[in-house]
């Protein structure tokens, strides 16, 4: 399959995945139909068996737009790490951070390009597949349904919650910046920001290695660094596959990092200050780890 590539593409969307290569393939195929093609896709994997590698190869070979699959052992939740290794490795000046669990409509990405502005991140949302839906999607096959209506519908059979974040608005009404210093319910499952910020505050904080508060503590401190959250609401939304839900509070170590950057005013990741000499690790140490790049060969139009 022969395709037009931009060396620089407006959008890089970092998709995290672990273990679970069904719904990967769901998220990729919703990507295959977008109505734009300024963009790449790096997938952000935190240590997953062989078969989602061959997934990504082979949607990797005749995808419309670059592929990359980002990976590094499977060394416990190290989802920190392998994100700021996927970052590092992306082309565009623009990320936006999902979960291989979920998939996109396909104006996706263009709403992504026109919600952009300078000195803003924008926080999407995101809406849940009821357990029916879901089984029917990872028994399909090929193409999904692309357009918005299909999806609302579902809503009537319980199988979608708020349905109308599908209906897009314009991206510069003034509910977009009503939240501008609120970090709390901002998360990775559908976030855009400038590369270059990101990489300028370490990235994430890679001493988290459980789950919970990583995301708002990377949100944190990129609004301390001078961004401002733009709200992705009825524009960029994620449609997220119905799974067990964790219930638990974030864990002690987690609660207390968080805890400890919102009484200073740091700005770098804890990890990476602590690299830097520009604060000790204290309690918490260090994880750092190497990642590995599989970059299928790409062909231009001639």
């Amino acid at each position: 399959m022969q395709r037009l590539i931009a060396l620089k593409p407006a959008i890089s969307v970092v998709i995290t995945t672990y273990n679970w290569p069904q719904a990967l393939g769901i998220c990729l195929e919703s990507f295959r139909r977008q109505d734009t093609r300024d963009f790449e896709i790096v997938i952000a994997d935190d240590g997953s068996r062989a078969d989602t590698a061959d997934l990504v190869a082979r949607y990797a070979a005749d995808f419309p737009v670059p592929v990359r699959h980002v990976w590094h052992p499977d060394e416990g939740f190290r989802l920190a790490a392998i994100r700021n290794h996927a970052i590092e490795q992306a082309r565009g000046d623009y990320i936006v951070m999902m979960d291989g669990d979920c998939f996109v409509l396909a104006n996706f990405v263009r709403q992504h390009i026109a919600l952009r502005e300078p000195g803003m991140f924008v926080s999407g949302r995101r809406t849940w597949l009821g357990a029916r839906l879901t089984q029917r999607l990872l028994a399909r096959r090929g193409a999904l349904p692309g357009a918005w209506p299909y999806w609302f519908l579902w809503a009537f059979a319980g199988q979608l919650t708020g349905p109308f974040e599908l209906i897009s608005a314009p991206p510069k009404l003034w509910f977009r910046y009503k939240f501008q210093d609120r970090y709390q319910r901002a998360q990775t499952c559908n976030l855009g920001f400038d590369r270059e910020k990101c990489l300028a505050i370490g990235g994430f904080d890679e001493r988290y290695v459980d789950h919970g508060l990583e995301d708002s503590d990377f949100v944190v401190r990129l609004m301390r660094s001078g961004h401002r959250r733009k709200e992705g609401a009825h524009g960029a939304i994620v449609l997220h596959l119905n799974h067990a839900r964790r219930q638990r509070a974030p864990g002690a170590r987690n609660a207390a990092m968080f805890a400890e950057l919102l009484e200073s005013d740091r700005i770098i990741a804890g990890h990476a200050a602590a690299l830097t000499g520009a604060q000790p690790p204290g309690e918490f140490g260090l994880r750092v780890g190497g990642a590995t790049t599989v970059e299928p060969p790409i062909t231009q139009a001639g």
